[in-house]
């Protein structure tokens, strides 16, 4: 099976920052692959690497087996890419806007409606097609900049941030337009800082730190290796989240956290049932109220922590390529 993207030993410096280190990365056919990192890690400047929109200083980048460096045109040819921000006209209805695309394509006339009529209906636009874009919500413009990637019927789909700024409804929305490429055939590879996203979307995750590959697998393997379970706790009272705490870290691996918004308080354990009925027991003690708590596999975010040693929060999206460790 001949990878849908394959880069051994990439290198990219941008000013002063390495964004790119001697990154190693296979991705196969057939799935969604999430590329995972905070900004700075070099998530933007691979994808940017895989559109051809910038040259390694070193290394090998293949693109259904196409070489990046000697055939470029190639590349461009089976790929789409939908940036951080939707890029389309809102002068235009959404019909335009991908007829527009398709015939820059190359496609005559009649085949850029056809084009355009297929893409609208695949991401449940034809009702708006015929809509000015100024009209429709942020939401809507995103599917439609992804449906302008589309018109060119790629292999490849390069999803930069895609979510970035969406409503969670529109999110949603977005996560089964992807999900719907897949199933008719279209690879796709995504960055993305949110780890339910990724959690959701990826068939294979990959995750990204300072420019190098430093963990893949599926999103259960990598809680796997994370080699713990986590109880989580929500007391009825704010102000016990102190007591909750201290009894957490009578069982705990590392120092429990707290997150204040959700009045909840979590730890990391080596064991499951047992370091559970024990926090229990000393809640009880402390005669603390719970309204919730459970014993539970890590999330995404709690792997990335154990595996660098800092949390993978979302801060923004990652600039441009040119100014980008991303």
């Amino acid at each position: 099976m001949t990878p849908i993207i394959e880069a051994h030993g990439l290198s990219k410096r941008l000013g002063r920052v390495r964004a790119l280190d001697d990154l190693e990365l296979v991705a196969l056919p057939g799935r969604i692959t999430a590329l995972l990192g905070p900004n700075g890690a070099g998530k933007t400047t691979f994808v940017s690497a895989v559109a051809t929109l910038l040259r390694p200083d070193s290394g090998e980048l293949r693109v259904a087996g196409f070489d990046t460096a000697t055939e470029p045109r190639r590349v461009r040819q089976v790929i789409g890419l939908a940036g951080q921000h939707a890029s389309v006209e809102p002068a235009m209805t959404g019909r335009e806007n991908l007829e527009l695309v398709a015939r820059l394509f190359g496609l005559d006339q009649r085949a850029s409606r056809t084009a355009a009529a297929e893409v609208l209906e695949r991401l449940g636009l034809t009702d708006t097609g015929d809509r000015l874009v100024r009209t429709y919500s942020g939401g809507m413009r995103r599917r439609l900049d992804l449906g302008a990637s589309l018109v060119g019927r790629p292999r490849l789909l390069l999803l930069d941030e895609p979510t970035t700024g969406l409503d969670p409804r529109s999110r949603m929305e977005l996560w089964d337009a992807i999900h719907r490429l897949v199933a008719d055939g279209t690879d796709v590879l995504l960055t993305t800082q949110y780890l339910e996203e990724a959690d959701h979307l990826a068939r294979d995750v990959v995750i990204i730190d300072h420019g190098r590959v430093i963990e893949t697998g599926t999103p259960d393997q990598l809680k796997d290796r994370a080699g713990r379970n986590v109880i989580e706790v929500r007391p009825r009272a704010a102000g016990d989240l102190v007591a909750v705490e201290q009894a957490l870290a009578a069982v705990a691996t590392e120092t429990p956290r707290s997150d204040i918004d959700s009045q909840r308080a979590s730890a990391a354990i080596d064991g499951g049932a047992e370091q559970l009925a024990h926090v229990v027991r000393l809640l009880d003690e402390r005669r603390v109220t719970i309204d919730d708590i459970g014993l539970r596999r890590p999330t995404l975010d709690e792997v990335f922590l154990a595996l660098t040693g800092q949390s993978l929060a979302p801060s923004g999206p990652d600039t441009e390529p040119a100014a980008d460790a991303a």
